[in-house]
C-alpha cells in the first residue's frame, strides 16, 4: 500500500493477512500490518522495512515512491525481525545506503545478519541525536525496553511526526475494519505490557514534543484525537484498571468447575456488577483472557485441582498474567478438589508474586460439584470482591 501521509512523507507498509499466529503464539483473524514509511527530501529517509514474508512487495512499493532516486539513509527504530526482515535485501539493492539506528541495534545487527557486510555502512546514534535531511530534521530519542533493549524512535519537527517503533501498534490488517482500542490493548498488553516502567519513560519524553501525527509500525497511522491513544497508553503502562468490571476465568476438566464460575458471574450480576466477563481458558484466545484482566478492575480465578496442583490452562493463564506485570487489581480464588484440593494454593502462590494485588480474604472450595450448601460462600466472596 502506498499512502501520503504529508506532502514528503509516503507510507509503504503492506498487510499480512495470510498469517495466523503473530509471534507464533497471538492470534491475529484479521492479520497485521507491517509499516514502513520514506522521508522524500533532499536526501532520503526509509523508516523501517518489513517481515521477510513481504520483502517482495514492500521492495516494489519503495521502487514506485523513489521513482528512480536512491535511499540515502534506512533509519531502524525497532530489530525485531518482523521490522527488519528486509534489511539485508535493501542494503544489497542500495549499496551506498547507510544504516542509522541505536548503538544497540547496530551492535546487535550481525546476530542477525551475520554474512553481510556492514563496515562503513551503519550509524550509531544515541539520545538527543539528529539526522539532517536537507529540508528537515530526524529527532531520535532512545527507548530501551519498548519492548526489545535496542528500539529508539524518531521526530521530524518540520511535520511533527512521531515514527513510534511498537508504542501506539495494534494487530489487524489495515484493510481490517475494527474498532482499534480492542486489538491495540492485546497487542499493547500481551506485546509490551510487561514494561510500563519504560513505556512510562517514553510518554515523558513524548509530553514535550509538538505532535501532530503517530507513525506506528503496527496499525494505522494517527492523527486525530491523540489524546485518547496516548491516554490509553498513560493507563495500561501504569497497569491501572482501564474499566470498572470483574473477569471470572475458569479452568475446569469435566466441568463442574465451569459451572461454579458461571453461578457465581450470575450472583456477581444479580448484586448489579457491571462488566461480568467469563473466559474459559481451556478454550478462550489466552492474549484475549490476558487482555481483559488488565482491562478490568476485579479478577476471579475458578480451577480444578490437577497432579497435587493446578489445571494446566489455569497455570497457563496466572503465569502470562504474573510475567507481564499484572498488579493493583482486587482477586479472588474458587477452586475444586474431590479428595484433597490443591489448586488454590497453587493459584495463590503465583498470585502472591505479583504486586500490589488485594487477595479476598475468603477461598472458596468446592468438593467435586456444585451444591446448595457452597452458595452462601460464593456469595460472600462476591460482596468481598465487590467491596
Amino acid at each position: 500500500m502506498i499512502k501520503n501521509i504529508t506532502e514528503k512523507i509516503v507510507y509503504i507498509g503492506v498487510d499480512d493477512t495470510d498469517i495466523d499466529l503473530f509471534e507464533s503464539q497471538y492470534v491475529v483473524p484479521n492479520g497485521v500490518s507491517y509499516n514502513s514509511y520514506v522521508i522524500l527530501e533532499d536526501k532520503i529517509a526509509v523508516m523501517d522495512t518489513v517481515d521477510r514474508r513481504k520483502s517482495e512487495e514492500w521492495l516494489q512499493n519503495l521502487d514506485t515512491v523513489l521513482a528512480g532516486r536512491k535511499p540515502d539513509y534506512l533509519v531502524v527504530q525497532h530489530l525485531e525481525p518482523d521490522h527488519a526482515g528486509t534489511i539485508a535485501i535493501a542494503m544489497e539493492r542500495y549499496p551506498k545506503m547507510q544504516v542509522v539506528a541505536s548503538d544497540k541495534a547496530v551492535k546487535m545487527m550481525p546476530q542477525f545478519f551475520f554474512d553481510v557486510d556492514m563496515s562503513g555502512r551503519t550509524i550509531a546514534v544515541k539520545e538527543g541525536d539528529t539526522l539532517d535531511l536537507g529540508g528537515r530534521k530526524l529527532h531520535f530519542a532512545m527507548a530501551p525496553m519498548v519492548h526489545w533493549p535496542e528500539v529508539m524512535v524518531s521526530y521530524d519537527s518540520t511535520d511533527k511526526v512521531l515514527f513510534s517503533a511498537d508504542g501506539f501498534g495494534k494487530f489487524g490488517a489495515l484493510s481490517a475494519d475494527e474498532p482499534w482500542a480492542d486489538e491495540a490493548r492485546r497487542y499493547y498488553i500481551n506485546i509490551c505490557g510487561k514494561y510500563g516502567a519504560p513505556v512510562q519513560a517514553l510518554l515523558k519524553k513524548a509530553t514535550g514534543l509538538d505532535i501532530a501525527i503517530i507513525c506506528p509500525l503496527h496499525g494505522p497511522v494517527l492523527t486525530e484525537n491523540l489524546g485518547y491513544y496516548i491516554g490509553l497508553y498513560d493507563t495500561w503502562s501504569k497497569y491501572e484498571p482501564e474499566e470498572e468490571g470483574v473477569v471470572v476465568a475458569y479452568a475446569s476438566i469435566h466441568g463442574n468447575t465451569a459451572e461454579v464460575a458461571k453461578k457465581f458471574a450470575d450472583i456477581l450480576r444479580a448484586k448489579g456488577a457491571q462488566n461480568v466477563v467469563v473466559h474459559d481458558l481451556s478454550r478462550t484466545d489466552m492474549a484475549k483472557a490476558v487482555e481483559d484482566a488488565f482491562r478490568y478492575s476485579r479478577l476471579v480465578v475458578a480451577a480444578a485441582s490437577y497432579d497435587a496442583d493446578v489445571f494446566p490452562p489455569m497455570h497457563d493463564f496466572l503465569h502470562h498474567l504474573a510475567i507481564k506485570n499484572f498488579s493493583k487489581r482486587r482477586v479472588g480464588i474458587i477452586e475444586n478438589g474431590s479428595w484433597a484440593p490443591t489448586a488454590g494454593r497453587a493459584m495463590r502462590a503465583i498470585i502472591d508474586s505479583c504486586k500490589s494485588i488485594d487477595v479476598a480474604p475468603t477461598m472458596v472450595t468446592i468438593l467435586s460439584s456444585l451444591k446448595p450448601t457452597d452458595i452462601p460462600q460464593l456469595e460472600k466472596l462476591a460482596d468481598e470482591v465487590l467491596a
